[in-house]
């Protein structure tokens, strides 16, 4: 007899790959919880073998009985924003969601859960030293809600595991891959190929493939221990590195110049002036230029020794990532 898997934010970039890549299997039931008003084209290749199931982690009675029966519970679902427009919202989607979905599968019996998190929840490197699971939470330094929102949503958990259920954290780094139709992480890559990126933040970032993530969140699903957390993370490179391979990955080469946090500033102060926005990356809010100018580098070696995750150059995940939105006419 096969295992009932259900998946939150199933239309998500972490939780579409999930869904498809657990369907490969043989016999399990893959229910992936999605909104009536969901946008399905990120499950198209593998929905004719899953179940969608309708519910909002927002709103916890439409999650009534839906993990019943449920052996496994991937917890995916989840708002990234960066900005402070939407305060209420990653507040509803982040901590609240967390926490009706986490009870209702304790009260449901479920085995176990995964909970998908965030670096921002575990902290910034000022120092370019990898911050490691232990690492003390540094967010709060920085006024940025998203982070705010994780970090609580990670102490849910812990109040969860005392009550009894057996969940595991898992935290992904700057995930690109085949499959980013929102252009999370790969809004860069985007930016690159358009011209878009005049400057770059004096910071740097942890990049892994969408598909190590994957592969890692099963094994946690299957090794990890509970209520401890596991960094997915590969290639720790500073911004002036990460621009430097996409160009040379796309093949289109634009003078980037390094800017400080108070030069964005007063730059961003004048573009509010401009007619046109769009001649200069999205990336370049003061939220996200805040984020991007310290160092998101982390220790993945828990990871490693515990979960088996495997180790990609960041030239190879970016080729992929850019090759599939070449292929799927998304560079226009």
């Amino acid at each position: 007899m096969g295992k009932k898997i259900v998946v939150t934010g199933g239309t998500g970039f972490i939780g579409s790959r999930l869904v498809c890549r657990l369907a490969e299997g043989e016999g399990n039931e893959i229910h992936a919880v999605v909104r009536k008003s969901s946008d399905l084209t990120s499950l198209k290749e593998c929905i004719d073998r899953i179940t969608l199931v309708y519910g909002d982690v927002t709103d916890a009675a439409s999650l009534s009985g839906l993990f019943d029966g449920a052996d496994e519970v991937y917890h995916c679902a989840g708002l990234t924003y960066m900005g402070n427009r939407k305060n209420e919202l990653l507040e509803k989607i982040n901590i609240n969601g967390t926490k009706n979905v986490l009870e209702a599968s304790r009260k449901a019996g479920v085995r176990r859960v995964v909970h998908v998190s965030s670096i921002t929840a575990v902290g910034f490197s000022t120092t370019k030293k990898p911050l490691n699971e232990k690492s003390p939470w540094n967010f709060d330094q920085m006024t940025l809600e998203y982070a705010r929102t994780k970090h609580v949503a990670e102490q849910i958990v812990a109040d969860e595991v005392r009550k009894g259920l057996d969940c595991v954290i898992v935290v992904p780094a700057f995930v690109f891959g085949a499959g980013d139709i929102n252009f999370n992480a790969g809004r860069i890559i985007i930016d690159v190929y358009k011209r878009k990126m005049p400057f770059f933040p004096l910071g740097g970032v942890c990049v892994v493939d969408v598909e190590i993530v994957v592969d890692t969140l099963i094994e946690a699903m299957k090794k990890g221990k509970t209520g401890d957390r596991y960094i997915i993370g590969g290639d720790n490179v500073s911004f002036r590195e990460l621009l430097k391979t996409i160009m040379n990955v796309t093949g289109v080469h634009q003078l980037s110049l390094p800017l400080p946090l108070w030069g964005a500033k007063v730059i961003s102060y004048f573009l509010k002036f401009s007619k046109d926005r769009s001649k200069i990356s999205k990336l370049f809010n003061m939220s996200m230029f805040a984020v991007a100018s310290e160092f998101l580098y982390f220790d993945s070696s828990k990871a490693s020794r515990e979960l088996g995750m495997r180790y990609e150059p960041h030239e190879k995940t970016v080729r992929r990532t850019f090759e599939w939105y070449r292929d799927n006419k998304l560079l226009h």
